[in-house]
């Protein structure tokens, strides 16, 4: 008769696997996330963006100038974007929290993202209207030169801002790395560093929208999950 030795009760429990390698598709879309951060972050328009001789301050009568396609198509990109941040993190939720429902950084990435969708949908909302509102707008004449200013102003930083909460998500990625062993400790590493780098980069120079370049990270991280080797995507090629 065969017989298994049982493992004494005091035996630690043992750590989840790292893939075999191979492709996981599912990641991907954390990498489509951020090259539509990418897009919808960049389609604007600057008075300033003629030329380097621009006189400051900006004034209303400069902003009517600008092109409302841009900030119509930047408002629209972002409403996606909020949508598949939100997809993302659903997808996340299902693939990776309830797989490993002990993971404090799994659960660090998801409320980063989530918290980074309804920025967004809020910051590109703004973002549109800008688009509306402009003289060549659909809804130009619907306010005068201060009306519309005032919403060029709330679009200046706001769209960079938005992305601020994926900070937090990095960090939940490092976390993962170096605490619970669930991606490899390269993606964690180079998460903890573009993070950090980014508020030191706040602190140094005092502009507020400096960590928007976090959606870079979120490009890399899909692709590393997708092609790399991590427990998390183990078993779901």
């Amino acid at each position: 008769m065969n017989e298994t030795t049982p493992r004494p009760p005091s035996a630690p429990a043992p750590e989840a696997a790292p893939a075999a390698g191979g492709f996981t598709a599912w990641p991907l879309l954390i990498s489509l996330c951020g090259l539509l951060g990418i897009v919808a972050l960049f389609l604007e328009g600057r008075p300033d963006a003629n030329g380097s001789d621009f006189d400051y301050p900006v004034t209303a009568e400069d902003v009517l100038g600008l092109d409302h396609v841009p900030y119509r198509l930047s408002g629209a990109v972002g409403y996606v974007l909020a949508l598949l941040l939100i997809a993302a993190a659903v997808l996340w939720r299902h693939r990776v929290e309830r797989r490993f429902p002990g993971s404090s950084g799994a659960t660090a990435v998801s409320y980063g993202v989530l918290a980074t969708a309804a920025l967004v949908t809020l910051t590109y909302g703004w973002r549109g209207a800008v688009g509306n509102y402009l003289p060549s707008g659909a809804e130009g004449d619907t306010y005068d030169a201060a009306g519309v200013y005032s919403y060029y102003i709330m679009t200046d930083f706001s769209p960079y801002i938005a992305f601020i909460p994926l900070l937090a998500s990095a960090y939940g990625l490092a976390w993962m790395a170096f605490r619970e062993r669930l991606v490899s400790r390269g993606l964690g590493a180079l998460s903890a560093l573009l993070a950090s780098a980014l508020l030191v980069a706040v602190f140094l120079t005092g502009v507020p929208g400096l960590p928007s370049m976090i959606i870079v990270g979120l490009v890399v991280a899909g692709i590393w999950l997708a092609v790399g080797r991590s427990p998390i995507t183990a078993a779901q090629s």
